[in-house]
């Protein structure tokens, strides 16, 4: 990866952490979740607003480093309209992006909107602050009552 593109990556982290996307409460969420990372004190809840299969509505409330409060307005900004089913799909493919795993379930736009944070495969620690938004969703979206804990993740 060439120099101005980790730049620009970052850039765009660091303006979603910044000024994150779709942020507060969700006044008529059907739907909601907390996450929390006890390693690093990162905390993200998901409220969501679940009609006829699909996410008709999508927020985010959390306090944390760059990489997670930037990864779940990205999430929440990108999941907006879509099906479960779809929303699922790309938390799948995006756990095995920044994993460095290979996966083929993304379309090339969703993939180049979450490559910027593929540079987190480096970082294991960081792995667990950029999936937290997304196992918190999964627990929303399936009807988990219970606070996600990114520390059994392994990277």
């Amino acid at each position: 990866m060439s120099d101005s593109l980790k730049e620009l990556y970052q850039e765009i982290i660091l303006d979603h952490a910044r000024h994150p996307r779709h942020a507060g409460v969700l006044a008529d969420a059907n739907a909601e979740a907390e996450g929390y990372n006890p390693l690093c004190g990162d905390r993200v809840k998901i409220y969501a607003r679940l009609k006829d299969g699909r996410i008709a509505g999508l927020t985010f409330e959390g306090k944390g480093c760059a990489i997670s409060q930037a990864s779940a307005s990205l999430m929440v900004e990108m999941l907006q309209g879509r099906t479960i089913e779809e929303a699922e799909s790309l938390r799948d493919a995006f756990l095995h992006l920044v994993k460095g795993h290979e996966h083929t379930g993304m379309s090339e736009d969703d993939r180049e909107r979450l490559e910027v944070m593929a540079g987190v495969q480096q970082f294991p620690m960081r792995v667990k602050c950029a999936t937290l938004a997304w196992h918190t969703l999964h627990e929303a979206v399936t009807g988990g009552h219970e606070t996600v804990s990114s520390q059994d993740e392994t990277p």
